[in-house]
C-alpha cells in the first residue's frame, strides 16, 4: 500500500487516508471523535502511527499539523445570535421542509405544490425546480449514499423521520407511537425503544458524533437521549406548540427547533436552557436547519424560507421592514 493524500474532515472530526492498493485508489478514515481542544496532539499522533501503518515517521508532521487544525475548529467561539438577512417566497403552497447542502451554499425546499426547489444561499436564486411528484413532498436530503436496504417493522403508527447516525451503523426514526426506535443498520433489528413524550414525535436527530439523540414532540417539548445508556439527559420547554423539527449545530453543542408558535429557538444542548428566540415568523415553522459551519440559520414557513446569520446584513431593509422594525433583524425579501 502506498499512501497518496491526506484529507482533513472537520465533522465529525477525522483524517481521510487516500492510498493506492494492487493499482486501484481506495480511502480509510481516521475517526477522531474524542478529539477535544485540550488533547495532547502529540500523544494522540503516536497513537495513530501505532494503529495505522499507513501513517509512517515522515508522515507524522503532516498528520500533527492537520490535527491541530481540527482542534482550532474547534475552539471557534459559537455562542453567537443570528439575525435574519433573507426572506424567500419559495412555493405556491406550504413548506413541508428544508435542508441545506454541505457547503451551505445551497439549500432544498420539499411543499405541499408536490415540488421541490433547489436555491442558491448567498443570492436567494432559484436554481432548480424538481418536478414528477404525485403528492405532498414531506421529507427532502441532500444524498448520503448508503448500501443496505432494511424494511423497518416495530412502529404502531406513521414514522415522522428516518435517518442514519454519521457512520451509517444506525438508524433512528420517530413516530407518532409517541417512541423513537434505534435500529442496527446492517440486520434491520430494532436495539432500542427511547420513550418519554406525551404526544406524537415529529423529528427525531443524531449528533454529528452519534453519541446524541434529540426528539421533537407535539407535546410542545423536545429531548436528548444518551445514544449508548439510551435514557434522557435534557428536556427542553419553552415553546407555546408542537415542535416540528429539531436539529443539532455541527459543533454537536446547539440545538435548533422549530415550532408552530411561530418562534425558532437555540439550546443549549447540556443544560437545556434557551439561547435565543427568533422572531418575526407570521406563521407556523414547519422546518429549520443549521449550515455545515453553523452560521447560518435556514426556517421554513408558509410558503416563506428565512435565512438567519450570525452578524448583521448590510444590505438594505426589504418589504418586510414594517414587522422588522420591532425587533433587532433586519431583512431582504425575494419575490
Amino acid at each position: 500500500m502506498k499512501l497518496k493524500s491526506l484529507l482533513l474532515r472537520y465533522y465529525p472530526p477525522g483524517i481521510m487516508l487516500e492510498y493506492e492498493k494492487g493499482g486501484e485508489l481506495k480511502t480509510k478514515s481516521i475517526d477522531l471523535l474524542e478529539l477535544s481542544p485540550s488533547t495532547d496532539v502529540n500523544t494522540l499522533v503516536e497513537e495513530i502511527q501505532k494503529a495505522e501503518p499507513l501513517i509512517t515517521v515522515s508522515r507524522a508532521q503532516q498528520v500533527r499539523l492537520l490535527v491541530q487544525r481540527l482542534q482550532e475548529k474547534l475552539r471557534q467561539h459559537c455562542d453567537h445570535s443570528f439575525y435574519l438577512f433573507k426572506v424567500l417566497r419559495a412555493h405556491i403552497l406550504p413548506l413541508t421542509n428544508v435542508a441545506l447542502n454541505k457547503a451551505g451554499s445551497c439549500f432544498i425546499t420539499g411543499s405541499y405544490d408536490r415540488t421541490c426547489k433547489v436555491w442558491d444561499t448567498a443570492s436567494g436564486e432559484e436554481l432548480h425546480t424538481l418536478e414528477g411528484h404525485r403528492n405532498v413532498v414531506y421529507a427532502i436530503a441532500f444524498n448520503n449514499p448508503y448500501g443496505k436496504v432494511h424494511t423497518l417493522i416495530g412502529h404502531c403508527a406513521e414514522i415522522s423521520s428516518a435517518l442514519f447516525n454519521w457512520d451509517c451503523s444506525l438508524i433512528l426514526t420517530g413516530s407518532m407511537d409517541k417512541t423513537c426506535m434505534l435500529w442496527d443498520a446492517t440486520s434491520g433489528k430494532c436495539v432500542a425503544t427511547l420513550t418519554g413524550h406525551d404526544d406524537e414525535i415529529l423529528d427525531s436527530c443524531f449528533d454529528y458524533t452519534g453519541k446524541l439523540i434529540a426528539t421533537a414532540s407535539a407535546d410542545g417539548t423536545a429531548r436528548v437521549y444518551d445514544a449508548t445508556t439510551r435514557k434522557c439527559i435534557t428536556k427542553l420547554e419553552g415553546h407555546e406548540g408542537e415542535i416540528s423539527k429539531i436539529s443539532f449545530n455541527p459543533q454537536g453543542n446547539r440545538l435548533l427547533t422549530g415550532s408552530s408558535d411561530k418562534t425558532a429557538r437555540i439550546w443549549d444542548v447540556q443544560t437545556g436552557q434557551c439561547l435565543q428566540v427568533l422572531e418575526g415568523h407570521t406563521d407556523e415553522i414547519f422546518s429549520c436547519a443549521f449550515n455545515y459551519n453553523g452560521n447560518i440559520v435556514i426556517t421554513g414557513m408558509g410558503e416563506m424560507a428565512l435565512l438567519w446569520s450570525r452578524t448583521r446584513t448590510s444590505e438594505p431593509i426589504s418589504s418586510a421592514s414594517s414587522f422588522c422594525a420591532t425587533h433587532p433583524w433586519s431583512s431582504l425579501s425575494f419575490t
